[in-house]
């Protein structure tokens, strides 16, 4: 009889174990995580947000000021509050690198704040026309370009996201007067309506991103128009292509939700497999974040805080 109790008492202790040890220990995301994306490669495709950086000139420029105390004024200090702050100025939601949602041309199509979750992690495709731009600096990626793609590294998946690299990125700055130029420079790469069609309609892509500002460089922005008034979002302004693989990265990326937005300032990361060189993996030191032997101060000349 106290046998049996024993077995009984023993079996109601590995249930209640089994019971309480957590579903997702077991589940095939934590999976994914611990065998996959935690020895992954991070590289950030994205501009760091400067009020001089380029912008069209319609928006105009960005302004960032120390955020003050309402009731006094004066802005908030670390010596005085114990805490500071920043109070931005922005022009546009088209800003740097962005995201575009289709309401930015068509106000029956979905605006920032009605971009589905789902949206944030998705297979990578990077398509690289430096040399073609190199030759032609206001090159258009065409539809038998992205199939000579296919033919060396297989079909784009549909659901994914397709970069196209062309290093125009590389021309960024934070100087004022070279901002505005290069914001009103005609001449930078494109991709053409029909591969914006083909990448849609043939293989059923996500969306698709560039590091110019702009879609094409066509007098109506055919491109662009094409895609905002067909439902498609568009990523612009992205930064750092070089190096990343042109297949076997996922991209995630995120923005502020603002309700009706038309834009979105948001940060893109590619993450990709381990023997990539480019980019930072995964380490215990992540948190707490390192201390800087220099303190953050305000440049008063830049207008925005630095090192």
């Amino acid at each position: 009889m106290r046998s049996r109790m024993t077995k009984g008492a023993l079996g109601a202790v590995v249930i209640a174990l089994v019971a309480a040890t957590p579903a997702a220990a077991n589940s095939d995301l934590w999976k994914a995580y611990n065998q996959t994306l935690s020895k992954a490669r991070y590289i950030d495709l994205t501009h760091t947000i400067t009020p001089d950086q380029p912008v069209w000139k319609g928006f105009g420029p960005a302004t960032f000021m120390p955020a003050v105390d309402p009731t006094t004024g004066v802005p908030y200090t670390y010596a005085k509050e114990g805490f500071e702050a920043t109070a931005y100025t922005l022009a546009t939601d088209q800003f740097g690198t962005q995201f575009d949602p289709p309401a930015h041309w068509a106000p029956e199509q979905a605006a920032i704040d009605e971009i589905p979750a789902s949206y944030a992690v998705r297979p990578l495709v990077v398509i690289n026309t430096v040399a073609a731009v190199k030759k032609d600096p206001k090159d258009f990626l065409t539809v038998a370009e992205v199939k000579a793609w296919e033919r060396k590294h297989g079909r784009i998946p549909a659901g994914s996201v397709v970069m196209v690299r062309s290093d125009w990125s590389k021309r960024w700055t934070t100087d004022p007067e070279k901002a505005k130029a290069l914001a009103a420079d005609g001449n930078f790469p494109s991709v053409a309506l029909a591969t914006l069609k083909f990448l849609h309609l043939k293989r059923h892509i996500l969306f698709h991103g560039h590091e110019p500002l702009d879609t094409d460089s066509t007098p109506t922005l055919e491109g662009e128009y094409w895609l905002m008034h067909n439902g498609y979002a568009q990523a612009e302004g992205v930064d750092n292509l070089e190096g990343v693989p042109a297949t076997g990265c996922l991209v995630s990326f995120g923005s502020p939700k603002f309700k009706g937005g038309l834009g979105g300032y948001a940060r893109y990361i590619a993450i990709c497999p381990p023997s990539t060189k480019k980019g930072v993996k995964i380490a215990r030191g992540d948190a707490p974040l390192p201390t800087f032997a220099s303190p953050l101060h305000w440049d008063t000349t830049l207008g925005y805080r630095v090192r």
